[in-house]
């Protein structure tokens, strides 16, 4: 899969199949839509995905509380798995927000991209302020002669469903029915900072993550099971995302006790891997509770980790 950081760097002397959408998750009803794209790509044509960052509803409606199942480079992992030749990954500004319907047609999909099909949701709107849909597309198809292949409103309605409830799931502490839906286990990135090593000397020492995403959407609250990569090899552990209100703090951390690691992986950036949620955030009466609770906590993890081996 090639990847484009705008519209313009992208250069074919092939007719291209296109889908474009937030394709936020890349979840199981993303992924029905990018099979029929794979599926339909010809011999003398090439698949394209484009899709846009910041997410329009940051530009537009300069909404900061949106959160989001994928970064753009989670996003941009997900989809190369399925298959896809090109993702375009074009910067959404308001100077893009203004383009016409018709010059968003004619000066991106016609002449840019080289549309010979595009598969497009029945509830699509485009153009400047949205005002464009389904009927003035297949009208500009015509007109500039490409195919318009119509996601049924079934598909659409499952596609919306399945995202609510990826994202009610997360903050249910769901992890299980989350994977179901996005059809992989949901992830975060973050680098391992500096912490108050409080962990180490109850025996539970711990690698602090820092996101430095803010619109990435996390679980609720609670203690996971969890795995990651690191220096090629797989490790398990449990992570605590919370405020930590046993020792009276209030700014939420994420932090992660790895099973059997001995290394030193600090301002190394790590991919987590959610797997179960064990219980929500406690606060409890005192440290010696707590460590007593963390050591029930970690031998719950290790038998879901014997089973799923």
């Amino acid at each position: 899969m090639k990847t484009y950081n705008s519209i313009h760097n992208f250069v074919t002397n092939k007719k291209t199949l296109i889908t474009l959408g937030t394709f936020d998750g890349v979840h199981i009803g993303h992924q029905s839509i990018l099979k029929k794209l794979v599926d339909f790509k010809e011999k003398e044509t090439e698949s394209v995905v484009l899709t846009f960052f910041p997410h329009p509803r940051m530009v537009l409606k300069q909404d900061s509380t949106i959160k989001l199942l994928s970064t753009i480079d989670e996003k941009a992992e997900l989809l190369e798995k399925s298959g896809i030749d090109n993702l375009i990954i074009h910067p959404f500004d308001t100077t893009f927000s203004n383009l016409s319907a018709e010059e968003f047609v004619k000066e991106i999909l016609v002449d840019k991209l080289h549309v010979k099909k595009i598969i497009i949701g029945y509830d699509h709107r485009f153009g400047k302020n949205r005002t464009a849909d389904i009927n003035d597309l297949i009208a500009f198809g015509k007109k500039y002669n490409f195919e318009v292949e119509q996601i049924g409103v079934k598909e659409i309605d499952e596609i919306s469903i399945s995202s609510t409830k990826i994202r009610n799931a997360l903050l249910e502490g769901n992890i299980i029915l989350a994977n179901q839906y996005l059809g992989h286990s949901y992830s975060i990135v973050g680098t391992v900072v500096d912490g108050k090593k409080i962990g180490r000397t109850i025996g539970f020492p711990t690698a602090n993550i820092r996101i430095t995403e803010d619109y990435k959407l996390l679980p609720k609250n609670g203690v996971y099971i969890v795995s990651s990569e690191i220096n090629n090899k797989l490790f398990y552990g449990m992570m605590n995302i919370g405020n930590k209100p046993t020792l009276g703090e209030n700014e939420q951390s994420i932090e992660v006790h790895f099973f059997d690691l001995n290394e030193d992986i600090y301002n190394q950036k790590l991919k987590i891997v959610f797997l179960e949620h064990i219980r929500d955030e406690k606060k409890f009466n005192s440290i010696d509770e707590l460590q007593s609770q963390l050591e029930n906590d970690k031998k719950f993890s290790l038998d879901y980790i014997k089973k799923i081996q």
